[in-house]
């Protein structure tokens, strides 16, 4: 599905990147294989990984080349473009993985926790589109799939900074979609569920969630692949703008903010009638805090 295409995989060392990098390459795409091997909280630097999955492509009869640079720099993610370019002449899917965590409760969280998480995930997205969206506006096509999380999307304890980045690379990606429609370029986002070095960092502390990371080991990294492989071919044409989910074998589709309900009242509300008038018509809309993510409908298709 991806024959004579070049792609840019962050984070593609481990987990989640590595499935899509090696399954990318099995669909016919050269791939540059992104990773600075850094720690899961995004200290150290390692090139064994991204040589690693490198030559595994290569042992399997397709193409990749391993480069080092962090997305956290605007610096590094043109270096990584200029990879694609000088090593095979052209650039068609940038999909956007790499990420860390450093996860503490609000109360407890540094500057220096919450900077580099943004640096990381929402800086990298910027970084990365930006150094590659005009060699995409200048061939008049393009892939771009970013990941969010449902951490974002639906919160999680314990993430301020991760949920903030993670929610900001939705307005990030629909945005963008917006702006690169005319050009033929496509940018989705996936809310993934896998078991991975990241998710192997879930505390396990009682029954309840000793089940969910039974479950989530389930969720291989694989059924993740199979949807960015779809998305950056081109039957995927018609698909932009969108979040999708990924949890084994389902795939979820995420709506977006709009109204539920508005009151209005004219010249204005005192504080008074608001709690008297407009907050008894509007609280049956709000939407609750939940410390879960096991929230979605879904469809058996077999």
């Amino acid at each position: 599905m991806l024959d004579g295409k070049v792609a840019i995989v962050t984070g593609s060392g481990r987990g989640i990147g590595r499935a899509m990098a090696e399954m990318m390459a099995k669909h016919g795409a050269k791939v540059v294989v992104n990773d600075p091997g850094v720690a899961q909280s995004g200290e150290g630097e390692d090139k064994g990984p991204a040589e690693e999955v490198a030559e595994a492509i290569a042992a399997a009869g397709g193409k990749a080349v391993p480069n080092f640079d962090s997305v956290a720099s605007f610096d590094g993610a043109t270096n990584i473009v200029n990879t694609a370019l000088a090593t095979f002449g052209r650039l068609d899917i940038v999909v956007n993985n790499a990420g860390v965590l450093r996860d503490r409760m609000l109360h407890k969280m540094s500057p220096e926790d919450w900077q580099a998480v943004q640096d990381v995930h929402l800086g990298g997205h910027f970084n990365v589109c930006r150094a590659a969206i005009n060699v995409f506006r200048e061939q008049q096509s393009g892939r771009i799939i970013n990941f969010t999380s449902t951490s974002g999307l639906i919160g999680n304890m314990g993430q301020t900074n991760y949920g903030a980045a993670k929610l900001g690379i939705v307005a990030f990606t629909r945005i963008l979609a917006m702006e690169s429609m005319s050009k033929n370029i496509t940018v989705n986002a996936i809310a993934p569920f896998a078991w991975t070095r990241m998710t192997a960092s879930i505390p396990v502390t009682d029954k309840a969630s000793e089940e969910r990371v039974e479950n989530i080991k389930k969720m291989k990294p694989e059924f993740i692949a199979a949807l960015v492989v779809y998305l950056c071919s081109d039957k995927a044409q018609d698909v932009t703008g969108q979040v999708l989910g990924v949890r084994a074998g389902e795939i979820i589709v995420f709506g977006f903010p709009q109204p539920l309900r508005s009151v209005h009242h004219s010249g204005g509300w005192t504080p008074q009638e608001i709690g008297e008038k407009a907050m008894p018509a509007l609280s049956p809309y709000f939407t609750p805090p939940q410390v879960t993510t096991d929230l979605f409908p879904y469809e058996p298709m077999d």
